[in-house]
């Protein structure tokens, strides 16, 4: 007996075509004055949106900063530059001012981009394009093979891109990644246009572009994985001074944090405040390998933490902005809670038959702050007046604003 046929569903899909060489061949890496300026010259007289890619070191690296920028435009073929060697691209920027950028997870790559001299007036972004458009998987490699039909070789994307020389494995895939995104962005306009979805896009896309870069983070070292386990104050300045010890060696030495001590060391020692160096050696994360000078310096960071007065240690977390977590809200205030409830349920059934992600549609902490503190009463008018203060595009709220009025006022009156 033979094998049941396939569908003819899965028949019709056919196998992605494997890509495996820019078209144009590897360019060489633009490494100097004098063909950074011909670069220049050819993408400005370059035509339609240009294809623009970054990648940075992290994991490797301290900071998030660019160590290969890859651009891609009808007319230009494709560009390999190295941001070290030439570290300010803004005449390639200005080059481009009036250009579409075509990225892939936008957000990910203007801000190291931004560091150099280039920032987008006008941008399309193809990961929240495909989210947008409903599709499940919206790598760069998973949206190529979906829409195009082509495989990208992903086997690099984690590697140290500080290298030098980079191999030319890693350059070939580099090149590959601006390949094709013109033509995942064409496909994707068309995809949203025929969903009736391309205008939500085109205001998101402007939203991303016109935001200032992002602010530095105000006591970054409470982010410290597993802060969770950690109690008292004197242990949060434990974490404090060891997490600021860290930052400063990893800043000199140019080497991701996480090289130096891991965020589990730092909680580690805050938990068992070791009263010396050998006792510290005993810890998780500072064991033999770790030099007896290291280790006598991160004692002395502990030892500064237990010596301070108590005025001066940290308090237990930063004054709340916001509503309290949505866990507690049954306990503090049972009438928000139902209302939570029933705009959850109300925004998620929408985005379902919308076919986008519902933190797309409208961002939960939105939602979560209209609830915790509705318009009184709760028109539809109101209600889109607070999504406008939190940022929402007019997409949004046309869309969400009636929605969220009427599950607010069902909550309030039981139904």
């Amino acid at each position: 007996m033979t094998d049941a046929p396939e569908t003819a569903a899965s028949e019709a899909i056919p196998a992605p075509v494997p890509l495996l060489d820019p078209r144009d061949g590897i360019p060489p890496v633009t490494a100097d004055p004098q063909a950074l300026a011909d670069v220049v010259a050819a993408f400005a007289a370059g035509t339609g949106p240009v294809a623009v890619d970054a990648e940075r070191a992290s994991g490797y690296r301290y900071g998030q900063r660019a160590y290969l920028v890859q651009l891609r435009r009808a007319g230009a073929g494709t560009a390999l530059i190295d941001p070290v060697a030439c570290p300010d691209l803004s005449a390639l920027g200005d080059a481009l001012a009036d250009t579409e950028w075509v990225l892939h997870a936008a957000t990910q790559d203007l801000p190291c981009l931004d560091e150099i001299g280039m920032r987008p007036a006008k941008l399309f972004d193809t990961e929240l394009a495909g989210r947008l458009a409903g599709f499940a998987r919206v790598g760069l490699g998973a949206m190529v093979e979906n829409v195009l039909g082509f495989a990208l070789e992903k086997g690099h994307s984690a590697v140290d891109w500080s290298t030098r020389p980079l191999p030319e494995p890693w350059l070939r895939y580099a090149a590959l990644d601006v390949e094709l995104l013109v033509d995942l962005r064409d496909a994707l306009e068309e995809e949203l246009r025929a969903q009736g979805k391309l205008e939500w896009a085109l205001q998101e896309f402007a939203a991303i572009a016109a935001a200032p870069p992002p602010a530095p983070r105000t006591d970054p070292w409470r982010r410290t994985s597993g802060m969770h386990k950690i109690r008292r104050r004197r242990q949060l300045g434990v974490v404090r001074e060891l997490w600021n010890l860290r930052d400063r060696i990893a800043r000199e030495r140019d080497v991701s944090p996480g090289r130096v001590l891991t965020d589990a060391a730092i909680v580690a020692a805050a938990l068992a405040m070791p009263p010396n160096a050998h006792a510290l050696a005993a810890l998780p994360g500072f064991g033999n390998r770790m030099s007896r000078r290291q280790l006598e310096s991160w004692q002395k960071a502990v030892d500064h933490a237990r010596g301070l007065p108590e005025r001066e240690l940290p308090q237990p977390g930063p004054a709340p902005s916001g509503p309290p977590p949505p866990r507690a809200w049954a306990d503090k205030d049972p009438a928000a809670a139902a209302r939570l409830a029933a705009a959850r349920t109300a925004v998620t059934e929408l985005a379902e038959r919308l076919g986008l992600p519902q933190e797309n549609l409208v961002s939960p902490d939105t939602v979560r702050r209209v609830c915790w503190e509705p318009p009184r009463p709760a028109t539809a008018e109101a209600v889109a007046l607070r999504l406008a203060e939190r940022g929402a595009r007019a997409w949004q709220i046309e869309l969400v604003s009636e929605v969220v009025a009427k599950a607010l006022t069902a909550a309030e009156s039981g139904a």
